[in-house]
């Protein structure tokens, strides 16, 4: 059964359409690009019954009222048959490339998204021992940042003969798609969803990351001591603000090319000489002094709340960019 949550905004407008009836439809449809028509005939496809109560919450959304409708039934068939007493054979025929209007078949759900869930080390460490036109194959089938993340994990000769590949490929006949695609279902998303810890780990670093770094490595103790499993996962991912002279320079240079200079020295008061050398020294000379002048003024008046966001925005950010794959936390280095 269909609901409202898992509706995209092609299948809710779809849905609307289709409550609203032929002569009111076929009136608005005229509005409509021809982009925006298949998005909606591709939604109607997958629609399946739409209870009342959820047909009542999408309407809410579009901020209209309607005065009958008793949920949805087939809606791809009332949608066809709008569409047709609607539009021309011709029209229909340039929107859907003369593919016949029918309810999609059942079938897996889409493998890509659920890829690019995956830690970008656990799908490049599959890669790596596949075929590099298999690799190419799945790597240009995901998101680019995703791609880049999960090349970076890769030795540098198996990554020049994937983007070599991936240069060239050509499109990829549909069977071996499918055949590719039932591999990585069957070898990478069974095996995660059975072993794969990764997601627990970042729960517990995202709740211990809260906390202040001398109880953080209190209770960081407890749970080494309480033989916690996977202890080390968990430790790859905590950073605090007082770990910023861990990272190397050029990771420094990167974090804070795109942070403010507002943020940075608000995040900055109070902070240890050391600390505030290791964050500056990342900085350029102009910015640098503009922070260092601020700080010469004191931090009378300035709530320690402001400036415990402004640090924690600053720790999110680094803990973001690691996991992108744009350096290593200073755990991760250490722990290899």
């Amino acid at each position: 059964m269909t609901t409202a949550a898992t509706l995209t905004r092609a299948q809710k407008a779809a849905a609307i359409l289709v409550a609203m009836g032929k002569p009111s439809a076929s009136r608005l449809l005229k509005f409509f690009k021809q982009e925006e028509l298949k998005a909606l005939i591709e939604g109607a496809r997958l629609l399946r019954t739409i209870p009342q109560s959820d047909l009542e919450r999408i309407v809410a959304e579009f901020e209209a009222e309607f005065t009958e409708g008793a949920g949805l039934l087939d809606s791809a068939d009332r949608m066809d048959t709008i569409l047709n007493e609607s539009l021309s054979p011709e029209e229909m025929s340039a929107i859907m490339g003369d593919k016949r209007f029918e309810v999609a078949p059942e079938g897996p759900p889409p493998i890509w998204p659920e890829l690019e869930k995956l830690e970008p080390a656990r799908l490049g460490a599959f890669l790596a021992g596949e075929h590099p036109q298999t690799a190419a194959m799945v790597l240009s089938k995901l998101a680019p940042q995703t791609a880049a993340s999960v090349l970076l994990t890769m030795t540098k000769p198996m990554r020049g003969e994937i983007i070599k590949r991936m240069v060239t490929m050509a499109n990829v006949p549909d069977a071996a798609s499918r055949i590719v695609e039932d591999r990585l279902r069957s070898s990478v998303l069974t095996e995660t969803s059975t072993k794969d810890t990764s997601a627990g780990q970042a729960r517990v670093a995202s709740v211990l990351n809260e906390l202040d770094k001398p109880l953080l490595e209190e209770v960081m103790q407890d749970l080494e001591a309480a033989g916690t499993p996977d202890l080390d996962g968990v430790r790859a991912r905590l950073f605090a603000f007082d770990d910023l002279p861990l990272l190397t320079q050029k990771a420094r240079v990167l974090l804070f090319d795109g942070l403010s200079t507002e943020l940075v020295t608000l995040a900055l008061r109070g902070a240890s000489a050391a600390l505030a050398e290791a964050v500056l020294s990342a900085i350029g000379a102009r910015s640098r002094r503009m922070i260092e002048s601020e700080l010469g003024q004191g931090s009378e008046g300035i709530p320690l709340a402001d400036i415990t966001a402004a640090r924690k925005t600053i720790v999110t950010t680094t803990i973001r960019l690691s996991r992108e794959g744009a350096f290593e936390l200073p755990s991760t280095q250490n722990a290899a």
